[in-house]
């Protein structure tokens, strides 16, 4: 598994800054200003294998260069916004908001339409397939199985197979 966040988390790390939501959102704005819209995705391209799974695709640019692998496929996994929510107070994060009202205006903020922006929206709108993910992680397991299966991909779970 492999993390466009990571990515961002890695730059943020190298230039001393913290992890905190709004941290990262500026440092991957940063980095798709300076160097194109598909920055983190072309970052993450030389630790990918033959099959891998690259999460948190923020924007169309990211979308672009990773449909340059063959076979790939993008899936969106959404849920509705209050589940969104209760999941992150969970999670706990530095700085992903205190109130629902809080949480629904950072996301707008991360709904960007600039070229470098977190493009949340149109992002989700090139999925291949949508998953609403509103049950529990088995049910989205489930679902992720059910929609590669279709396209004829399977999902394994465990350690990487190793190079031919």
């Amino acid at each position: 598994m492999h993390s466009l966040s990571d990515v961002v988390r890695d730059e943020a790390t190298r230039l001393g800054l913290d992890h905190s939501r709004d941290t990262l959102i500026r440092v991957g704005v940063e980095m798709r200003s300076r160097h194109g819209p598909g920055a983190l995705a072309r970052r993450v391209l030389p630790r990918l294998t033959d099959r891998a799974v690259v999460d948190s695709i923020r924007n169309p640019g990211e979308v672009a260069v990773l449909r340059r692998l063959p076979r790939f496929l993008l899936l969106g996994i959404d849920a509705p916004q209050p589940l969104r929510f209760q999941r992150s107070l969970l999670r706990g994060r530095l700085g992903d908001g205190a109130t629902l009202e809080d949480f629904a205006r950072k996301e707008e903020r991360e709904n960007s339409t600039t070229r470098a922006g977190q493009q949340l929206l149109a992002t989700l709108a090139q999925a291949d397939v949508v998953i609403v993910n509103d049950g529990t992680i088995g049910d989205l397991r489930r679902r992720a199985r059910e929609a590669l299966a279709a396209r004829g991909l399977r999902l394994t779970v465990g350690r990487p197979r190793k190079p031919s």
